[in-house]
């Protein structure tokens, strides 16, 4: 068994915090998104000595840098980077010939503290060739939509659903088990997606697919809106399998601030994130916001409902709320946005 994490997107509708970082290294909490994941991933090691292929695209030399860092812990991580963009199907057909047996993979931008465990047992009880997770949503028409019938055989796909289409409301999760024989059906070397090639391909296959609907915490954080929501939701402790030596160490407001900013007297923080050598001055008050590393809030700002981008500078007095700003973007003395 192998596992597969798909990176290689380059995160545009988390634009403009992922145009100079990548989107599997976005902070949540003040740590790499991609820990996240891999902290979801490490129950399945049971030998110790578990490898996860990780296929990248847009800017890897950040990502890779970012990797070698202690909390890999032991896991071992190999970079596989495409040669040109080949979508989530091609990206996972790519490393063909390193996967051995089942191939675990998930999509680079989920955050969830599914149990994988057992659904990798019932998926080798039912010898399908291909098991799907999914969540259940009351708004599917930006996801895509599977109907499974009563013994959880996967029956139809549906990309982005119009109102009426089905009334399930059962979504894919980006998370799949896959057999060998799943990746075979994908040719080589271009550009093949899941929703679109992969999936239309599978139902006519005749090969056993299952879906496995599961209540467990789940976030796309690929939108400023959810990435504020995943910071927030980390914070609140919301994750029920965080892991307790990664859990964030928490102030009475319920914040987490790094150890390298600094707070000058009168600053408030309440159910946010600050992150390394931020500079808050005088009487700044931040609220349910994540202000990334190395932004400076000079004295007397408000910001509420906010992403801070790294490096940049909130001028004294200012009023911003519900806004996100891109690395080293300045903001006035006096301004009011949002």
């Amino acid at each position: 068994m192998q596992t597969l994490i798909l990176a290689g997107g380059k995160g545009t509708r988390l634009r403009p915090l992922t145009l100079h970082t990548p989107k599997p290294i976005v902070p949540i909490v003040n740590r790499p998104f991609i820990y996240y994941q891999l902290d979801l991933l490490r129950p399945l090691n049971v030998d110790g000595a578990m490898e996860v292929l990780l296929s990248l695209s847009y800017q890897p030399r950040k990502i890779e840098e970012t990797l070698t860092r202690d909390e890999l812990g032991g896991v071992s991580v190999q970079t596989v980077v495409e040669p040109q963009p080949l979508g989530t199907a091609g990206a996972m057909r790519n490393v063909r010939s390193r996967a051995k047996g089942t191939l675990i993979v998930l999509n680079g931008d989920i955050l969830t503290d599914i149990d994988l465990r057992p659904l990798l047992s019932r998926h080798r009880a039912r010898r399908a060739a291909a098991t799907l997770v999914l969540v259940n949503v009351e708004d599917t028409r930006a996801y895509g939509v599977v109907e499974l019938d009563d013994e959880g055989r996967i029956q139809r796909f549906y990309e982005k659903p119009a109102p009426g289409a089905t009334n399930t409301k059962s979504i894919n999760a980006g998370i799949y088990m896959l057999e060998p024989e799943v990746l075979d059906l994908i040719p080589e070397g271009c550009e093949y997606s899941f929703e679109y090639d992969l999936f239309p391909r599978l139902l006519t296959s005749g090969l056993p697919l299952y879906g496995e609907v599961t209540n467990a915490y789940w976030l796309d954080i690929g939108t400023p809106e959810r990435y504020r929501q995943a910071n927030a939701d980390v914070l609140s402790g919301r994750l029920r399998r965080y892991p307790p030596e990664s859990a964030p160490q928490l102030t009475p407001d319920g914040s987490a601030v790094d150890s390298g900013a600094t707070l000058k007297p009168g600053v408030s923080v309440t159910r946010s994130v600050i992150g390394s050598n931020c500079y808050l001055e005088d009487g700044a008050q931040i609220t349910d916001s994540v202000v990334l590393a190395g932004a400076r809030i000079a004295a007397g700002a408000i910001i509420s409902s906010s992403i801070i981008g790294r490096g940049a500078h909130v001028g004294s007095s200012s009023v911003l709320h519900n806004v996100v700003l891109g690395d080293k973007s300045v903001v006035t003395a006096f301004s009011r946005l949002g």
